[in-house]
């Protein structure tokens, strides 16, 4: 698989069910979010817990706990659209919804092309608009949380 642009990807926002599987969220209630502009970034980064000792000159570093970060999302300000209404409705409560991340890189041949998809659990953290100038489409920023691991499903041609 060669590189590939953001265009065509799509996000999707699911239910507060608790998954472990790639199979288990893919079976999720998913909403579709119309109109976003930029998905942000994500993924790992490790703690680094560093010990120092009186009996050693050298710092010593080991890896902590893993932080799959905050990924902000940034759509076009929309109340007829389902996955914006869910959003919005996601940040006023205190529970981790199931996010798909889906990018537009199947394969151009195979039997069944599939395109690489993203599963995690998010916090809809927080909502925040932006108004800008007359000719700037109001915008919301919407803060994931990510809480847990983020599991990927390659594209594949079958």
């Amino acid at each position: 698989m060669g590189i590939t642009t953001a265009a065509g990807t799509k996000v999707y926002i699911g239910t507060t069910d608790k998954f472990a599987t790639a199979a288990e969220y893919a079976a999720d209630d998913w909403t579709s979010i119309a109109n976003i502009e930029d998905v942000g970034e994500a993924g790992s980064e490790a703690e680094i817990v560093v010990g120092k000792y009186v009996d050693q000159i050298y710092a010593r570093k080991t890896k902590g706990s893993r932080d799959n970060g905050n990924m902000e999302l940034k759509v076009a300000r929309d109340s007829d659209d389902a996955g914006y209404t869910a959003l919005v409705a996601a940040e006023q409560t205190s529970f981790a919804y199931n996010f798909k991340v889906e990018l537009n890189d199947k394969p151009a041949t195979g039997a069944s092309p599939k395109n690489s998809i993203f599963y995690f659990s998010a916090l809809v953290a927080s909502r925040k608009n932006s108004f800008g100038g007359s000719d700037d489409v109001v915008t919301t920023t919407f803060t994931l949380a990510i809480s847990g691991a983020i599991l990927e499903v390659a594209a594949s041609a079958t």
